[in-house]
């Protein structure tokens, strides 16, 4: 299974998203920062799974409907931000949908993720992964889970995954920053965390309209991932 993830940073990146999506055959796509009122229903072979609908700041998830059969999706409000409270850019930072591959009946939850912004301490984005991923068990039911998208969290990364992995999820990083905009603000911004699935490889797109960096994960069905 192939995961495209880009923050469009407003939107302006949305013109690139069929050249991507075809270049990365990807099977599922997660976007941040998209104008929801007017993302297409397809992109390529593409089909809109979900979108936030009140968010100035919108995440939607697009998935193959050759290859998936969509199950299950839902928007979820997590813990507001200061910044949240006062300029209202997000009111549901994920979007999980769970999607049953029609080859090998297996069922998979993949999620597109938007953290609270910098201004926001880490403590309250680790409470907003925290109950992410307690919302996308319950939509799975304990089916293997991928969230991807834009954490803001380019320090202490080390120290994050560890807090994931006890939790019980594992949490990869690209092979090159995301996000490079500004000097003291450079690193792994778009990252993922997955339960129940073998993350081969993060990779780094190149850079685009958008000040994130696109990426792509290859992941296997882990091992213990039944089929429904």
């Amino acid at each position: 299974m192939r995961v495209l993830s880009y923050n469009l940073r407003k939107n302006r990146a949305t013109g690139e998203l069929i050249d991507l999506a075809t270049a990365t055959s990807a099977d599922v796509m997660c976007l941040q920062e998209a104008d929801t009122t007017v993302l297409p229903e397809e992109v390529g072979t593409l089909r809109l799974a979900d979108s936030t609908k009140r968010n100035r700041l919108g995440l939607a998830v697009y998935y193959r409907a050759d290859r998936f059969h969509l199950r299950e999706t839902d928007t979820f409000e997590l813990k507001k931000s200061l910044h949240d409270r006062v300029l209202a850019p997000a009111h549901e930072r994920l979007v999980g949908t769970l999607l049953q591959d029609a080859a090998t009946g297996h069922e998979v939850v993949v999620a597109s993720f938007h953290a609270a912004p910098l201004t926001a301490l880490n403590s309250l984005r680790r409470t907003q992964i925290h109950a992410a991923h307690a919302e996308l068990l319950r939509l799975g039911r304990g089916a293997p889970t991928l969230m991807i998208g834009d954490y803001n969290y380019p320090f202490f990364t080390q120290s994050l995954g560890e807090k994931v992995k006890a939790a019980g999820y594992d949490m990869s990083l690209s092979d090159r920053k995301t996000y490079t905009r500004y000097k003291f603000f450079k690193g792994h911004f778009d990252f993922v965390t997955s339960a129940g699935l073998d993350v081969r490889t993060v990779e780094t797109l190149p850079r685009g309209d958008s000040d994130h960096f696109p990426i792509v994960v290859s992941a296997d069905y882990g091992s213990l991932a039944k089929a429904s």
